[in-house]
């Protein structure tokens, strides 16, 4: 039996370190099924972040479809996603140095089938009728805002370009009936994001391939669209929350209909293209997750009678649902297993992993499952969030010592935070911390109703919630009221840097790349997001007294604790003049402040040493504000201001 040793919380020695985060662990998505192959994306930390398609045979042979030059990323929207495409074994696919879609064979050197410009392509599909690609294109063109639309694109050689639509802000998932005569797509238009609302469009595609007669079947500017697919006998599926959830309906070409009425989420908030949360089976049966309180599910869903049969599988969290005849392939992670791709067989029940984000296995006596947690708000309002004990079989504390709290405000805001396996969580338990992941109003996968919490709200609601859900653990006798700090990326770093000014509960804080100057955000940042903020809260210029109020820049007078920012030097989302403004006042106020500043990050961490130098320099910090020995050695952060 191993030795169990008493030590004060946050100087537990773990095995959980930011080389094992980073050293064997890959991001998966963009999951693509072809006969019985299987495809993804795996982005590499230990490549600089860099895309590779991979593709997964039956007899588990993998091989790597695009060379090693070559990254697979797209940057329409700035956030991308629907990179490639794979048809008839040969993959299309972005490469993010030239935004060029190139066709990639095995052996070869990439092809370019786009000219070189302006243009940045994605959500990729094949037209079988006309061989050519239809897809996303945003064109860049001096300081214009972009304008985008969709387009066919010639696999002849020539590099020719047919725009098909346009017009509207913003267009996503186009779609090419079976029988090549229809395409569907969505579109929107500023102020609107995606989850607020989307039109869906029926497009007649004539012989030549140009659009002829289109038709609005669905949707609004208060009903959000979202994967709209076409069935195999040539109706068309879509989810709408126009019940106040994200449920499946059907337009047969003449109506629509509602194929299964329930108070949970089939879609997720679009931020990246190619999202999928359901898939036909066949012309009767379709393959769908269900979001229920953040806690994912698959069922199949038999659409003549609607009758829903329960999936079996360990999962919580799934996404990319990839559906072919008598197999589903989806992204899987739970509380006690990481990210993998899993290809469950519908006729046997009985499901394998193709593979996982990490090789590392992590032994469950490090592993905190999280407890989902309800707490009252403001309002007689409920909120969510998971929350995570500290836990290490090799450690325990002193009597009548409480964990210090490390709350986490997930980025979006219209996002959300799950129960899944996060070894950068686990990083934090096994180490004596507590954790609470909030998922504040505003989140998505509640229903439209929690989602439209933010509307006019955001660094009120978020803050509150982030706050509120601190106080109840202390209440609880959960964790220590002295030691509570908070930590968030891009909005979630807005967040946090607002409950240090507004709400004053936190001792210590930690911004990834957050908002500080709301103004500046909205003057700046890129198309996607222009208008985003009057929603959250209101039109600019003309509510520019509002922005103020709720810029932590413009109030700093208040802030009272320590706080370490973190910054991609490359950032267009936001740039780092957003954390040095803050960093300046602290320094000015003789507050302790850290500023981390890396070149050729941009917004969102992709290089291994940098999220590995992150994570050493976040405890490092922690320890010396809280006061609290490290077991390890680790390579020092400058600390401005801190008392000796």
């Amino acid at each position: 039996m191993a030795q169990t040793f008493v030590a004060p919380y946050g100087t537990w020695k773990s095995p959980v370190t930011s080389q094992l985060i980073v050293g064997g662990t890959v991001g998966l998505g963009q999951l693509q099924c072809e006969g019985a192959d299987t495809y993804w994306v795996e982005t590499r930390p230990t490549e600089g972040g860099r895309n590779v398609v991979v593709q997964f045979r039956p007899d588990g042979s993998r091989w790597e479809r695009t060379p090693p030059e070559f990254n697979v990323r797209t940057r329409v929207h700035e956030y991308g996603g629907g990179a490639y495409r794979v048809q008839d074994g040969s993959v299309y696919g972005s490469s993010f140095s030239d935004h060029r879609l190139y066709r990639c064979e095995p052996g070869e050197q990439p092809v370019a089938v786009t000219s070189a410009g302006g243009e940045r392509y994605a959500d990729i599909r094949y037209d079988c009728l006309r061989r050519r690609l239809i897809c996303v294109r945003e064109v860049h063109s001096g300081d214009a805002e972009p304008k985008n639309s969709i387009a066919a694109v010639e696999l002849d050689g020539s590099g020719r370009e047919t725009g098909l639509v346009a017009g509207a802000d913003f267009y996503s998932t186009p779609r090419v009936s079976p029988d090549g005569a229809r395409l569907a797509w969505l579109s929107w238009n500023h102020p609107n994001m995606p989850w607020d609302g989307t039109e869906l469009w029926v497009g007649e595609l004539r012989r030549d391939g140009s659009l002829g007669e289109r038709r609005r079947v669905a949707g609004g500017v208060a009903e959000s669209i979202f994967q709209p697919e076409w069935s195999p006998d040539g109706d068309l599926a879509f989810v709408s929350d126009r019940s106040g959830w994200w449920n499946l309906y059907i337009w047969n070409g003449r109506e629509s209909f509602a194929l299964w009425n329930v108070s949970a989420e089939l879609g997720r908030a679009q931020w990246v293209f190619g999202m999928s949360t359901y898939g036909f089976e066949s012309e009767e049966a379709l393959i769908c997750a269900v979001n229920q309180r953040a806690i994912w599910r698959l069922v199949r869903l038999w659409r003549r009678s609607g009758h829903v049969e329960q999936l079996e599988t360990p999962y919580s969290d799934i996404s990319d649902v990839c559906v072919t005849p008598g197999r589903v392939v989806f992204c899987g992670s739970s509380p006690t297993e990481t990210s993998r791709i899993v290809e469950l067989d519908l006729h046997a029940g009985s499901h394998r992993v193709l593979h996982a984000s990490t090789d590392e296995g992590l032994d469950t006596g490090f592993v905190s499952v999280p407890t989902q947690i309800e707490f009252p708000v403001a309002g007689g309002l409920t909120s969510h969030g998971f929350f995570y004990s500290p836990k290490n079989n090799e450690f325990q504390a002193p009597p009548h010592e409480r964990p210090p709290l490390l709350v986490m405000s997930h980025g979006g805001p219209t996002a959300a935070t799950s129960s899944k396996l996060k070894l950068g969580t686990q990083f934090w338990t096994s180490r004596g911390f507590a954790v609470l992941d909030v998922n504040y109003g505003g989140s998505s996968g509640y229903g439209r109703d929690y989602r439209r919490r933010l509307d006019g709200q955001w660094g009120i609601v978020d803050v509150a919630d982030c706050t509120q859900g601190a106080r109840h653990l202390v209440e609880n006798a959960l964790v220590d009221g002295d030691r509570l700090a908070i930590r968030g990326g891009s909005a979630g770093g807005y967040t946090t840097l607002c409950a240090l000014v507004f709400a004053r509960v936190f001792k210590a804080a930690a911004s990834y790349y957050g908002v500080s100057d709301l103004e500046t955000l909205a003057r700046d940042t890129h198309k996607f997001e222009s208008r985003y903020m009057d929603r959250l809260i209101g039109a600019y210029p003309e509510t520019r007294q509002v922005y103020r109020q709720r810029s932590p820049i413009h109030f700093t007078e208040a802030l009272s604790c320590p706080i370490i920012f973190f910054q991609g030097a490359d950032d267009k989302i936001v740039p780092p003049s957003q954390a040095e403004q803050m960093v300046a006042v602290l320094r000015q106020k003789g507050l302790p402040v850290a500023y981390l500043l890396f070149e050729g990050e941009q917004h969102g961490f992709r290089k291994a040493e940098t999220i590995k130098r992150t994570l050493d320099a976040e405890l490092y910090f922690y320890a010396r504000v809280f006061r609290f020995n490290l077991p390890d050695s680790l390579e020092p952060v400058r600390i401005e201001n801190l008392p000796g």
